[in-house]
């Protein structure tokens, strides 16, 4: 018994694919079992019982359920609760069907049988998504159709010495006297056509790119400010070049973009959490119904279950720094060089403020001005879908923690708060050197004491790209690619400097994954997160422009 109650969890566990196979078993042979002529003893006996309206019906739902149990099976493998429900009707409906076909009684035994093993089953299906929101990929639709056209072909050649194997199909159709096979078959063709113009039909379509003009616009900004589960990315939500998917309640979203066939979701859904893991497997379905590559990108440790849960493969691309602010000191070895380096901006005259949303409008001419000159001294320009860019509306959003020195701003950053004070971050983080050295470190001590002032948890320093991977023998190979890189590719990307200023703020370091359906199609995914950051192959390519030589003198 014990041994039962161990076995359990692992049958609920692939019961979802094992229920996929059943299902599209019995669909197979409902399809093929309608194709082959039926036994002439057992026919006779059902005619002198039942009419022959009754049996003529019995064969066409037959095909039919058989072609819903080959549909169906994709609701299983997705986990859809009334995939399981609308299959367990059509076995339970075709069982007795199979009696009045031609007394199959072998048939209504397989049915019966797959019945009883599903029935306990209900619960390995949570998913609550209507099957109309079933998205059944171009694929599988194939694949039914060719399961259909092999049934055909079983009938054809069952019935190839008939007296009507010359009659036309348009005849045979109108024929009393047409096989009951050929025409449950042909049945089921028009029914599947018409079910595959149903679904490219009305499959959704890509959703559209929400900007600042978008009503959508507004239900973003209402789920970050009320939202249990936020973290301080969620907030690249207004920047303006995302996709997104809202659950049925409009209570959570899900952000992406969109490069290529590559649709990767930035981070897991934004609102609640019991709605997360439903709006995860639309996200791939639909992704699925397109012919394209989901992802997920910037996973945190918590999320990997739900992705897990989804079959996607996840490999670790870097690490966030983390500072919790209780008890915050700036006393310590190891925080003494930013200490200095704030005593002596201080003394030299730097001052430090936030500025509210509601008052950045007021600085912005000084923000853009060390915008542009900071964007001119580095290369790139401007980034995007993983990194805020300054554009002055986006900015606005959030309020602006400023330094300035002889009443001039010469430093700022963007900050993300989340509603409930988990933890805070910071965006867009520019200066000018119009003040004393090293004012980001004055900058980042003042707004950490400002963290602990507001309430808040922790202080997101952002990610560390490629910090903490293995390069060990039996290490995957993405994972000891990524440390060689981290390792040797200082002209490509200040990797081990990112790391090292991170660090000297004696963080917490949590591991960032990204998450894909195949091992391969990671590097893939990860090219075009590069990609949609940087603005595509003309912002890699972007340099920053050489200073002017200084002009001469006038006479």
């Amino acid at each position: 018994m014990r041994f039962l109650r161990d076995l359990k969890p692992a049958a609920f566990a692939a019961a979802p694919s094992v229920a996929a196979l059943v299902a599209l078993g019995c669909g197979v042979l409902l399809l093929t079992s309608g194709a082959r002529p039926s036994e002439p003893e057992r026919f006779l006996q059902l005619m002198a019982t039942s009419p022959v309206w009754l049996i003529e019906l019995s064969h066409l739902l037959s095909s039919l359920l058989g072609l819903m149990l080959v549909i169906l099976a994709f609701g299983l493998r997705a986990r859809l609760g009334a995939a399981w429900a609308a299959t367990m009707i059509a076995l339970l409906v075709a069982a007795p069907l199979g009696l009045e076909k031609g007394i199959v009684w072998e048939d209504t035994a397989i049915l019966l049988t797959a019945a009883v093993v599903l029935a306990p089953f209900r619960k390995a299906f949570p998913r609550t998504a209507r099957l109309s929101r079933m998205e059944v990929t171009p694929g599988w639709l194939v694949s039914a159709a060719c399961l259909l056209a092999g049934a055909g072909i079983i009938g054809v050649w069952s019935y190839h010495n008939a007296d009507y194997g010359e009659v036309p199909l348009w005849r045979m159709m109108v024929d009393d006297d047409i096989a009951r096979s050929i025409r449950g078959w042909a049945v089921a063709a028009v029914a599947l056509l018409a079910f595959g113009l149903w679904r490219m039909l009305g499959s959704a379509a890509t959703p559209p790119i929400v900007g600042e003009d978008d009503p959508e616009f507004a239900r973003v900004r209402q789920i970050l400010a009320k939202a249990d589960n936020a973290r301080p990315n969620s907030n690249l939500a207004l920047l303006g070049d995302k996709r997104f998917l809202f659950s049925a309640s409009g209570e959570t979203f899900l952000m992406f973009g969109v490069r290529g066939r590559s649709w990767i979701a930035l981070a897991p859904p934004v609102g609640r959490a019991d709605e997360r893991l439903e709006l995860l497997w639309r996200f791939r379905e639909l992704a699925d119904a397109h012919a394209a590559r989901p992802a997920i990108y910037a996973l945190d440790a918590e999320d990997l279950p739900d992705v897990v849960e989804m079959g996607f493969s996840i490999q670790k691309i870097g690490e966030v720094a983390v500072l919790p602010l209780q008890g915050f000191t700036i006393d310590g070895t190891r925080r003494g060089k930013a200490r200095r380096a704030w005593r002596q901006a201080a003394d030299a005259g730097a001052a430090f403020e936030v500025v509210p949303p509601g008052g950045v409008p007021a600085i912005m001419p000084e923000l853009q001005r060390i915008s542009d000159a900071w964007l001119a001294q580095h290369a790139g320009g401007e980034k995007g879908f993983t990194m805020g860019g300054f554009h002055p509306r986006y900015v606005e959003e959030f309020p602006v923690a400023v330094v300035r020195f002889e009443g001039r701003i010469i430093a700022f950053a963007t900050l993300w708060p989340v509603a409930e004070r988990s933890a805070f971050s910071i965006d867009l983080m520019r200066y000018v050197d119009e003040g004393p050295k090293r004012i980001m470190d004055f900058l980042f001590v003042e707004l950490l004491k400002w963290g602990v002032a507001e309430g808040y948890a922790a202080f997101d320093f952002g990610m560390a790209p490629l910090s903490g991977l293995q390069d060990r023998p039996l290490a995957p190979m993405m994972s000891r690619v990524g440390s060689l890189l981290f390792e040797n590719a200082e002209d490509l990307y200040n990797f081990q400097g990112v790391r090292e200023f991170k660090n000297k703020w004696d963080p917490l370091w949590r591991p960032r994954y990204v998450a894909a359906p195949r091992k391969w199609n990671i590097p893939l995914v990860l090219a075009d997160v590069g990609l949609l950051t940087s603005g595509g192959m003309a912002g890699l390519a972007k340099r920053p422009k050489r200073a002017s030589a200084p002009e001469s003198a006038a006479p």
